[in-house]
């Protein structure tokens, strides 16, 4: 069933639109505007040309997503297949699937948000050319990542996304912002190197690099060995992009010191892209050297689950010091390492979990992301204790629709039923409790009580976050006086920079202004949309996810 009829050449047109256009926008950004197109402000109207590309990408996603065949989704569509390198069997191959869709849509969503809120609120740095190049290519890189079906392909897509976000992190981000781009390309350039040498293997051994044709051939043209060798060194630079502990230590220098929407959109896409590779790649192509190595994988991601989650509440704690977008980020590693223990399973029903985790953290953590941007700039610091004391933020107070939006992002990061985070852990322990046939269940069943074990601690940092934040110390000297109340929303949005300006000791908050409604509304929307409706998603991804792990039999 399709929404609306759209012939096979259009769809193609579209997937391969959505992909290169960013590419094609990030060159136009950087090249002088047009006389009729300048205003009188030519900082504004590369922001706006920034909006105006993803915003197309947007639109050509979503026109992908209604032609989409929704009775078939484990059929690769809007295909094109065009050789590029016939010595080496390279072809320009793209498609999307049940499994890929989403994501492509997470994406196209995540960066035209990211750029309608960079319109109003660019970070302080240099040339807003460069800002808006920058986050083109990165969507470029991500969305080509999840469309491609070529390995090579594959590997220049998910390389491609590490030189912008550098550049992002180390020219537009706060404090520390050199040594935390400089451990984030490293780490993962290191993990890539590794990944392309498993690649050549199993192009090498197979005599193709073709997706489709590995994952219908189901591991039968590799050897065990070839398998095993395979998955480690793929996985390894997978694991490192996912985050998963022990690779993890990028990710939280990263996210403190990167500017809002790098935040965001590091957490909202490019951690998918890792384990998007384990499911596309490994599973279906390497299914015996999976094997071998799962009940590995499982035990790295339940202790990165209770890791992150104990971390965060180190860093919760009254006088630690701890800085709120380290304590978000964190909370990812844990997150990750949910969907991890679905992929492990390597059931149905874990792997179903996996994707729909994936896309529940990429709407709340982004969301999350976006409002302790917005309190930071509001307030010129992230630190826990600062907000939480006698003249610290008090959301509810102060900015009580804020504050109500902080809370509903922390109670659905926490997986409160009824919203997306509950789904994918759900689904993701089911899965654990009975593991595919060989692989251990007393093992799995244990991983799976340490994951629930995760899920109580999550709630606990949640929740003090939530009561230091939106409540803060109940002092007269807590309240503002009329003078100080915030401006409102009519007033328009603050100049770059000024808010990070003020005195860290200010009791002044804004509340919601109107485009941050703009851009954190969707994302609360499709929260709650994807956590009362999961049939929408899983409809999706089932299908496809049951032929792949059947060998590319429907």
């Amino acid at each position: 069933m399709t929404v609306i009829d759209i012939s096979a050449s259009v769809m193609q047109f579209l997937l391969a639109f959505v992909v290169v256009a960013p590419l094609l926008g990030a060159v136009a950004a950087l090249l002088p505007a047009p006389p009729g197109l300048k205003g009188k402000n030519p900082d504004q109207a590369v922001l706006r040309h920034g909006v105006t590309v993803t915003g197309a990408v947007l639109i050509a996603a979503i026109v992908l997503a209604v032609g989409f065949d929704h009775d078939h989704p484990a059929t690769m569509q809007a295909t094109t297949d065009i050789s590029w390198i016939p010595a080496l069997d390279v072809r320009i191959h793209l498609g999307i699937d049940g499994i890929s869709l989403p994501l492509l849509l997470l994406t196209a969503l995540l960066t035209f948000l990211c750029a309608l809120y960079s319109y109003f609120k660019l970070p302080a740095g240099p040339s807003p050319k460069a800002f808006v190049a920058l986050v083109l290519v990165l969507e470029s890189g991500t969305l080509a990542t999840f469309a491609v079906l070529d390995l090579l392909l594959f590997f220049l897509a998910f390389e491609m996304v590490l030189i912008p976000m550098y550049f992002l992190i180390a020219r537009w981000g706060g404090g520390q912002r050199q040594a935390a781009a400089w451990k984030f390309i490293l780490y993962t350039l290191l993990g890539s190197v590794v990944m392309l040498l498993g690649i050549l293997l199993i192009g090498l051994k197979s005599g193709t690099f073709d997706m489709v044709a590995l994952a219908t051939d189901n591991g039968r043209g590799l050897t065990t060995s070839v398998q095993v060798i395979a998955v480690l060194a793929i996985g390894l630079g997978l694991a490192v992009k996912t985050p998963m502990w022990p690779l993890h230590s990028w990710l939280p220098d990263a996210h403190t010191a990167a500017p809002t929407v790098g935040s965001v959109l590091l957490a909202g896409v490019l951690l998918k892209m890792g384990t998007y590779g384990f499911v596309r790649i490994l599973l279906p192509i390497a299914p015996d050297g999976m094997r071998t190595f799962a009940p590995y994988l499982a035990a790295f991601a339940v202790v990165g689950i209770v890791y992150g989650s104990l971390a965060c509440l180190a860093l919760a704690r009254t006088g630690a010091k701890g800085d709120l977008k380290r304590l978000i980020a964190y909370s990812s590693v844990g997150h990750m390492g949910f969907v991890l223990l679905g992929i492990a399973t390597m059931t149905p029903t874990g792997v179903n979990g996996a994707l729909f985790a994936n896309i529940a953290h990429g709407l709340i953590t982004g969301l999350l992301f976006f409002l302790v941007g917005a309190i930071k700039d509001r307030y010129g610091t992230a630190d826990l204790d600062t907000l939480a004391g006698a003249t610290g933020a008090a959301l509810y107070g102060r900015a009580p629709r804020l504050g109500a939006l902080l809370a509903f992002a922390a109670v659905a990061s926490l997986g409160l039923p009824g919203l997306a985070g509950f789904w994918g852990e759900m689904l993701t322990l089911f899965g654990a409790y009975s593991p595919a046939e060989g692989l251990s269940r007393p093992a799995f069943r244990t991983f799976m009580a340490i994951g629930a074990f995760g899920t109580l601690l999550t709630a606990a940092y949640m929740l003090i976050v939530v009561r230091r934040v939106c409540m803060g110390e109940h002092t007269p000297h807590s309240r503002l006086s009329p003078d100080d109340r915030a401006p409102h929303a009519a007033d328009g949005p603050e100049p770059s920079g000024a808010a990070g300006a003020r005195p860290a000791t200010t009791p002044q908050l804004a509340d919601i202004q109107t485009y941050e409604a703009a851009a954190w509304t969707p994302l609360a929307a499709l929260t709650v949309l994807a956590g009362l409706w999961p049939a929408v998603l899983l409809g999706l991804t089932d299908p496809a996810v049951q032929k792949l792990l059947a060998g590319g039999k429907s």
